[in-house]
């Protein structure tokens, strides 16, 4: 039987854990872009902070791949008319996009990190060149999610019409390239070309797989709990080893297309799925509004953190193991609230994701 088919008999399956486990990983992103000056600071900062911050990067690494997963787990299953989903997943993405990104390099032009002339060609062509290489940090996501969205399609097809050995089989082969091509075991690699196998569509395949695939292990959330924070004790004691051995930072544990990031971020899905939550009607309608607004919030919050960061509001304010998650969830409520007051306003409205 197609995988597919095994999924259609079973629509009842409910997946409103999805909800919950985007704004958890929109969190785990701000946390994770909070806590990045610490860990780059190694130089400059105590042992004891720096490990802080080596704690909370490895907490919070499976962020973007998880996001990845969802993408997958609502998308891959469906059929499409190749116009009407390009249309509807690349323009609900491209204006908010455009907006965001001249906004940063408004910032950039305020803090005189690019500055215009008086030719105005010249000014364009910086303006494009923003716009081709991302005008801030955090935008490199959008330009990822931009790609997948083209090839989703014939992925989809794929994977609809696969059976559940053959979608094993794939991730089989991506886990594998992924593994040849770290440092360590190159020595194995071969002439063999496995490229095809390499990258985030993966996780796609994989946030499929594990959303409808019904596991019947009692002990699964406990096991996936387990091996999370193993895999997070695992990277924090890697990277500082790294460190301290090469005097340098080293993002080898970080990789997200790495076996480390992969298993993490696979055990952290499985906990959202299996962990059930009651949550009372009233909280459930605030996570759901949040949940709306996450490519908003995503887009936003690098500003209010830049923001934050000018008026003294970071990791240094106090004791980091406080003041990183206590200033990613201010930034987090403070983006909210802007994408939430920009959507109600008329002109804006479709420029908050």
């Amino acid at each position: 039987m197609k995988f597919s088919e095994a999924v259609l008999q079973h629509k009842e399956q409910n997946i409103n854990w999805i909800n919950n486990l985007r704004l958890i990983a929109m969190f785990a992103v701000i946390v994770l872009h909070t806590a990045s000056p610490l860990l780059f600071a190694y130089k400059g900062t105590s042992l004891q902070d720096w490990l802080v911050g080596d704690i909370y990067n490895a907490l919070v690494r499976f962020a973007v791949p998880v996001f990845v997963m969802i993408t997958g787990a609502l998308l891959l299953h469906r059929e499409y008319e190749l116009g009407d989903f390009l249309k509807k997943r690349i323009g609900r993405l491209i204006l908010p996009f455009i907006f965001w990104s001249l906004v940063y390099i408004g910032y950039q032009l305020y803090n005189e990190e690019i500055a215009f002339t008086s030719d105005v060609w010249a000014d364009l062509k910086l303006v494009l060149h923003q716009l081709q290489t991302g005008s801030f940090y955090h935008l490199w996501y959008v330009y990822l999610l931009l790609g997948l969205y083209l090839f989703i399609p014939v992925l989809s097809k794929f994977v609809r019409n696969a059976t559940e050995n053959e979608l094993l089989f794939f991730l089989a082969i991506w886990f594998l390239a992924m593994l040849l091509s770290t440092p360590y075991l190159g020595i194995f690699n071969t002439a063999v070309d496995l490229h095809n196998f390499t990258g985030y569509i993966g996780y796609l395949v994989l946030g499929h797989y594990l959303t409808y695939k019904r596991l019947k292990l009692r002990a699964l959330p406990a096991i996936a709990a387990l091996v999370f924070i193993g895999l997070v004790a695992l990277i924090t004691w890697g990277t500082y080893y790294l460190q301290i051995k090469d005097h340098a930072l080293s993002t080898f544990f970080y990789e997200p297309i790495g076996p480390f990031i992969v298993v993490l971020s696979a055990s952290a899905f499985l906990m959202a799925k299996y962990t059930m939550v009651k949550l009372n009607p009233a909280i459930r309608r605030v996570f759901d509004n949040a949940g709306k607004y996450t490519l908003g919030i995503y887009l936003s919050h690098a500003l209010i953190l830049t923001l934050l960061d000018l008026a003294g509001i970071n990791y240094t304010l106090f004791t980091p193991v406080l003041s990183i998650p206590l200033i990613a969830l201010l930034c987090f409520l403070l983006s909210w609230l802007l994408i939430y007051a920009m959507s109600k306003l008329p002109l804006v409205k479709h420029v908050t994701g």
